[in-house]
């Protein structure tokens, strides 16, 4: 049974592990990366290291401890830099970035990874995923002069040739913060989006709003109609009901009588009559006479309602 137990147990951790890491590969990115950083992005300690973004591509957050991050595959997996656990700043938002600074110093913390950048020779870097075997992303950074990046085009997107291979060219760019639409953008959108072409287009065709008011009364009517259509087919399907109940109580069975001997369900009128006759009979009604009850219900007492628990006593005399 023990023996069982452990097999499950492994099998479960196995499982989570790899749902895990399909979880990751695919929408966690390399996304931009500075190898020489004279004059740019400054980090929280008022240094100027090299740094690597990260973008999750995924319409929902996505937890990245345990992410192994490395120049060196081929080194000892232990000497890898890993994202630490339980730090809630790990979970990235959804399409947001983070950024890593390549200084050397893990001291420093969760953002600070344990090797450096080169800066005068191109430089391999590696995300693995928590079983240090599932190759998340990779990128190979050219030489750079200082102050430039080696980004995607696009944040997360990869192109590919006719082949199925990664096209390098269509992907991937140099940005010097100097040409148009070359921006450095750490912890930002590489694409800065100041326009919206739909919009656009939109206002093109309908300069004046008329089509934009008519779409919205035709959604709002269409909208009232399919309320009221729904309103009367439960009022039809609660009179079956009560008409069904009725004919129950009456000894009748709903499938042996003709429709036109069925009886039909009580009316508003006859409902209020009744409780009216209850209510003489009775005598049955609440403090307010012109309040109609079957059954009078006595109130608790309650400490909290009472005036002589009140904090201000008026005083004796």
């Amino acid at each position: 049974m023990k023996t069982f137990r452990l097999i499950a147990l492994a099998t479960v951790a196995l499982a989570s592990l790899t749902a895990t890491g399909q979880a990751r590969k695919g929408v966690l990115h390399i996304n931009e990366v500075m190898t020489v950083n004279e004059s740019n992005f400054v980090d929280d300690f008022g240094g100027r290291p090299a740094w690597i973004e990260l973008y999750n591509s995924k319409f929902a957050p996505l937890e990245i401890s345990s992410v192994y991050i490395t120049t060196n595959p081929d080194s000892d997996p232990e000497t890898w830099y890993a994202v630490p656990l339980h730090d809630v700043n790990t979970r990235m938002p959804k399409r947001q970035h983070i950024v890593f600074w390549a200084d050397g110093m893990p001291s420093r913390g969760t953002f600070h990874t344990n090797f450096v950048l080169k800066p005068d020779q191109p430089n391999d870097i590696y995300l693995f995923d928590s079983d240090k075997k599932t190759l998340i992303d990779h990128v190979t950074v050219p030489v750079l002069e200082p102050n430039t990046t080696y980004a995607r085009a696009k944040d997360g997107v990869t192109v590919y040739d006719k082949d199925g291979n990664v096209d390098m060219e269509a992907t991937w760019e140099i940005r010097n913060d100097i040409d148009e639409g070359k921006y450095i953008t750490p912890s930002s959108n590489n694409v800065i989006e100041d326009r919206n072409d739909k919009v656009e287009k939109f206002a093109e065709k309908d300069p004046h709003g008329f089509g934009m008011a008519g779409m919205a009364m035709c959604i709002v009517f269409s909208a009232l109609a399919i309320l009221c259509i729904a309103f009367m087919i439960i009022n039809r399907i609660g009179g079956s009901i009560t008409k069904s109940n009725k004919m129950k109580s009456h000894g009748l069975d709903v499938r042996e009588t003709p429709r036109e001997e069925r009886p039909d369900h009580d009316s508003g009128e006859e409902i209020t009559a009744i409780v009216m006759a209850l209510h003489e009979h009775l005598n049955a009604h609440d403090n307010e006479s012109h309040v109609l009850t079957i059954n009078k219900v006595k109130r608790a007492y309650s400490p909290w309602s009472s005036k002589i628990y009140n904090m201000r006593q008026l005083p004796h005399r």
